[in-house]
């Protein structure tokens, strides 16, 4: 089986995990813009950030043989810098124009702050203008809350929750997602979120209708082959293999295949990658020789 992970964060992570993950087939992956664990002084380093994921870390992960997308925005917490935040929300246009980008994000609360909802409305105005889907990011405190917040303030903007992906659910929010129409995304962590057999009981109470799973693997703890191995844990339950196909591929397709970036023509085929290819000069390469080498193509579903 192949998966999709659309939420880990893959600029913190290493090529190892490049080459793990597509062994345990994954075959793409969707890097949400965020915040790295430090605050950024200047709009030059957002800018470069971005430049980034539809740049180099594009290319760094062809060499692996996965697809890579992302999703571009300014992050709640850094939103609280209203200075700084004005220049980001500027720039965003250019890179939401860019290749590879299938949704606004992502965006939301932290701490729920009269910052943070000024420039979570910019910007889905921006998902408005761009006719993209948005990727929410709730609190990880009183999230309940900032969940329902979330979703009446999308609704204000007059977005579609079919746009819509609502990322790290709990049990207590995904009652709330699902009746409301949006797509239900959860962060599988190894001690904390969700954990794998926390989300085999969602999908065996929930189902897989609009059910997402992903890593939102960072500079943190985290597993960037939680999908699979969530996967396999939910066949070990007796999960059914189009269950399992939904929340770990399927899905995922659908909701950010929405933006016309996502697309699994990119990937069902057998991949050759040449690895004297350079991006602006550069290669993943250290003094080994170059290669081409092939990528058996994803299996597509009926």
């Amino acid at each position: 089986m192949n998966y999709i992970d659309p939420h880990i964060h893959m600029v913190s992570r290493t090529t190892d995990d490049y080459e793990n993950m597509r062994a345990a087939g994954i075959v793409a992956v969707i890097e949400p813009a965020f915040w790295l664990g430090q605050a950024r002084t200047s709009v030059g380093s957002f800018k470069d950030y971005f430049s980034m994921l539809v740049g180099w870390e594009r290319f760094r992960a062809s060499q692996f043989g996965i697809k890579h997308y992302c999703t571009i925005g300014l992050n709640s917490k850094e939103a609280n810098n209203e200075a700084l935040a004005e220049q980001v929300i500027e720039i965003l246009p250019e890179f939401l124009a860019k290749e590879g980008v299938v949704a606004v994000g992502e965006i939301g609360y932290d701490d729920q702050t009269d910052a943070e909802d000024k420039y979570f409305r910019k910007q889905l105005e921006l998902a408005k203008d761009f006719d993209l889907p948005v990727m929410i990011h709730t609190p990880h405190r009183d999230k309940k809350n900032g969940t329902l917040r979330t979703m009446d303030v999308i609704e204000e903007h007059g977005i579609s929750p079919s746009k819509v992906v609502i990322d790290h659910n709990n049990e207590e929010t995904v009652k709330w997602v699902r009746d409301r129409g949006y797509w239900a995304a959860f962060t599988i962590y190894p001690k904390t979120k969700m954990s794998k057999m926390r989300m085999v009981d969602i999908v065996k109470q929930y189902g897989s209708e609009k059910i997402i799973v992903d890593s939102s693997a960072d500079w943190g703890v985290s597993d960037p082959l939680s999908v699979p191995k969530t996967a396999m844990l939910m066949h070990e339950n007796g999960i059914s293999e189009k269950d399992i196909h939904l929340t770990c591929y399927q899905n995922a397709l659908t909701i950010y295949g929405q933006s016309g970036q996502f697309n699994e023509s990119d990937w069902i085929n057998e991949t050759t990658i040449n690895q004297a290819d350079l991006h602006e000069g550069n290669t993943v390469l250290r003094g080994q020789k170059a290669k081409k080498i092939s990528f058996k193509g994803a299996a597509k579903k009926g």
